[in-house]
């Protein structure tokens, strides 16, 4: 039996229990300390060679950006992760969740950031969508918790970034299984290979 990584499990959880269930085609973020992600095509988890499949925190959206943990310069990862809200703010906020009350109580310099970061966001998952053609992004994580301060602007940069053939959008769907998403995948993954 392989030991899946969080995101990993937390896809397969969401496709069996949440806002994946039934979807073949599927990419999912998980937006936290940094970003976690998963992809499932026809039905399937795609892990990779390594099991380094869907790392989609580590790839590029600025060639002349700073390094990464991985050694990614310019990262999605750092563009909106949690662990970086202190220097993209200038030292002003601590951490995602006084960036987005700030954000929300009509702090300009928080939008600035905030929006900032959202637009990254929305950067990478144009990129993810042109290359894997989902029917739809599932964000999770703890700043998926910001609810529509994430998801409203999230939703204009995309409709300013998107390619959109035909008119056809991918869906963006919040994770529905929270914290336990992972927990749910790690006990599908079990089960299926006990019945083996």
């Amino acid at each position: 039996m392989t030991v899946r990584n969080d995101a990993h499990a937390a896809l397969v959880g969401e496709m069996w229990l949440g806002a994946a269930r039934n979807l073949r085609d599927v990419v999912m973020l998980t937006l936290g300390t940094g970003v976690g992600g998963a992809l499932a095509l026809d039905g399937k988890l795609v892990v990779g060679r390594m099991g380094r499949a869907g790392h989609f925190g580590h790839i590029c959206l600025d060639a002349d950006g700073a390094k990464d943990i991985a050694g990614t310069p310019g990262s999605l990862e750092d563009a909106i992760g949690n662990h970086t809200v202190f220097a993209r703010s200038e030292g002003r906020f601590a951490d995602t969740h006084a960036l987005v009350a700030a954000f929300r109580a009509g702090d300009a310099e928080a939008g600035e950031v905030w929006l900032r970061s959202v637009r990254r966001l929305a950067c990478g998952i144009v990129s993810l969508v042109n290359a894997f053609d989902p029917e739809a992004v599932i964000i999770g994580g703890g700043i998926a918790k910001a609810g529509e301060a994430l998801f409203e602007p999230l939703a204009g940069f995309l409709d300013e970034l998107e390619w959109r053939p035909g008119g056809h959008r991918v869906r963006i769907v919040p994770a529905a299984l929270g914290e336990w998403a992972g927990a749910a995948g790690a006990a599908k993954t079990a089960h299926d290979f006990c019945r083996l």
